[in-house]
């Protein structure tokens, strides 16, 4: 078999992990894998990688488009008790430790920003969140795209945005690895949950390669070292997903079109 080659859309904090899920693939089949960090989802619209790290959001619209380049296998369950043990995640609303604001409609009026717009979990979840609470117009003073939810967060804690919602895995990885944050920000709420992000294979592989990745991802916490890296991410396990599984994505995208509020503003 020829080289496999990886490629992440996720959150920078993550490449730990999703190098060793790489290289544990490469073992597993005998071949070498690279790990490619992408800046743009044109890669993943042209079935470029074979192996994809990618946001639901931008895996529904292509679909949606025509464009179908990838099948999901697998996706994390993360550690806590808020997930339920299920392959799902929120998005935590997050301001200042100053700020007087205690709910998302506080936010009336103030800044925000977000990582990018093909992010669920930055983008996607708000704007639905918005649609259901009939705040479609004017909403917010300001918004900003940041480009990553790191900065982000970043942002709201020096003051220079009022407010964000981040990734609940990529928040908690974060304060923890950077306890300033933490002293700095304080959540006032949470929107979803939404299926967390999957691993995608390009369509252009059998189902015998497809399940030897799943098999690698669903195995991968039967180790101590498996679950070593798995702890720099908070994930307790991996378990199968498919197409199916994100549903809500779909019906999410679905109300905000009926709204007709696909950018928020």
């Amino acid at each position: 078999m020829a080289d496999i080659r990886f490629g992440t859309f996720l959150a920078p904090n993550m490449l730990r992990v999703y190098q060793a899920i790489a290289d544990a693939v490469g073992e597993r089949l005998g071949v070498t894998t690279e790990l490619v960090v992408e800046t743009d989802y044109e890669n993943c619209r042209n079935d470029v990688n074979d192996v994809c790290f990618v946001c639901s959001l931008p895996y529904v619209m292509f679909e949606r488009e025509g464009v179908s380049p990838a099948t999901p296998i697998a996706a994390p369950v993360l550690t806590g008790a808020r997930y339920g043990g299920q392959p799902i995640y929120f998005s935590d609303v997050i301001v200042h430790r100053d700020s007087d604001a205690e709910s998302f409609l506080d936010l009336r009026g103030k800044s925000w920003c977000y990582n990018e717009p093909l992010s669920q979990s930055g983008y996607g979840i708000t704007r639905h969140h918005m649609v259901s609470i009939g705040e479609t117009s004017g909403f917010f003073s300001e918004v900003v795209q940041a480009g990553f939810h790191e900065t982000s967060i970043r942002k709201v804690a020096a003051g220079e945005i009022d407010a964000s919602a981040i990734d609940s895995q990529v928040l908690t990885i974060e304060m923890r690895d950077h306890p300033q944050l933490a002293e700095q920000l304080k959540v006032i709420d949470a929107l979803g949950p939404s299926t967390i992000q999957p691993v995608a294979v390009s369509k252009r592989f059998d189902d015998e390669f497809r399940g030897a990745v799943r098999e690698v991802l669903l195995g991968f916490h039967s180790t101590p070292e498996g679950r070593e890296i798995l702890e720099i991410g908070t994930v307790a396990r991996w378990v199968a997903v498919d197409a199916a599984d994100y549903d809500d994505i779909r019906h999410m995208v679905e109300a905000c079109e009926a709204a007709d509020f696909m950018e928020i503003r």
